[in-house]
């Protein structure tokens, strides 16, 4: 038993490289937030969507309060250890009734990291059933190691370089991983996963938190910036990252700017290597 999750989930994670669904927040508490992101998008006339989904937890303090969760930390802790960084986070929208999907792919594809261990909770700030397009896993795939991947230009699909698996995988036996709001999955960074468009009648929102234990690196020639969010860091492999303190500021925004231009650097230098 760890200190969020059952031994038996800890246990299915390990087996079939996903845990869904884990209880986490309120109704209430999750409806607020989801109101400051659509608030922020029509006062920017922006959505969050693909090339403006990049690392909300430094713009927003009510992201912060989302990755530093005792809700979620407690789960990730249970299953890399008590010292955490965030690594990354996406903004997964997508709108009722649109195309927008996320193809076939690996997590793990451009983030480089060493060892193979970070986890990505996937909380969610509406519900996401099957037909809202939530995600679908191949159990057991975490274990095939990393696949290749080919690029497609896409504007429909979220992913930000269109990653798409270029090997076959068994799919005949699939999973789906539908949450409500308040509620996050856990799945293994080589977990292969999809999700469908939306077909529901209301838009599926859902943050892609990507965490790591402090001893893993980036083995990019770059240094990247990645936030301390529980434990110690004894290792240094990654720049710290500031904490928001406004709600978009002129500071959030301009170290947002710099933060998000070293991953996307670094990301493509990985595509262009590999």
């Amino acid at each position: 038993m760890g200190k969020k999750l059952t031994a038996e989930q800890i246990a299915q994670y390990e087996r079939d490289g996903f845990v869904c669904p884990v209880d986490a927040f309120s109704t209430e508490r999750t409806r607020l937030w989801r109101e400051q992101l659509e608030s922020f998008e029509r006062a920017q006339d922006q959505k969050m969507t693909r090339g403006h989904n990049f690392k909300p937890h430094l713009l927003f303090p009510w992201v912060d309060e989302i990755v530093h969760a005792p809700e979620v930390l407690d789960a990730v802790e249970d299953l890399i250890g008590p010292d955490i960084r965030l690594f990354h986070l996406t903004v997964w929208p997508k709108d009722a009734g649109s195309g927008a999907y996320v193809s076939w792919h690996q997590d793990a594809t451009y983030f480089a990291l060493d060892p193979i261990c970070h986890v990505t909770a996937w909380v969610a700030l509406s519900d996401a059933p099957v037909e809202a397009g939530c995600m679908e896993v191949v159990p057991g795939s975490h274990k095939l190691g990393q696949l290749r991947h080919a690029e497609m230009q896409d504007p429909e699909n979220l992913l930000s370089r269109g990653q798409e698996l270029a090997v076959d995988v068994d799919r005949t036996r699939t999973a789906f991983m539908p949450v409500k709001a308040g509620q996050f999955s856990l799945h293994h960074t080589h977990l292969v996963h999809n999700s469908r468009p939306n077909r529901s009648t209301d838009r599926r929102i859902g943050l892609g938190i990507s965490y790591i234990p402090t001893h893993a690196r980036c083995t990019a020639p770059s240094r990247v910036t990645a936030m301390l969010v529980r434990g110690q860091d004894k290792y240094g492999h990654f720049d710290d990252e500031r904490r928001p303190q406004a709600e978009a500021g002129a500071e959030e925004r301009a170290y947002h700017t710099e933060a998000v231009a070293r991953f996307r650097n670094m990301n493509a230098a990985l595509s262009t290597k590999g």
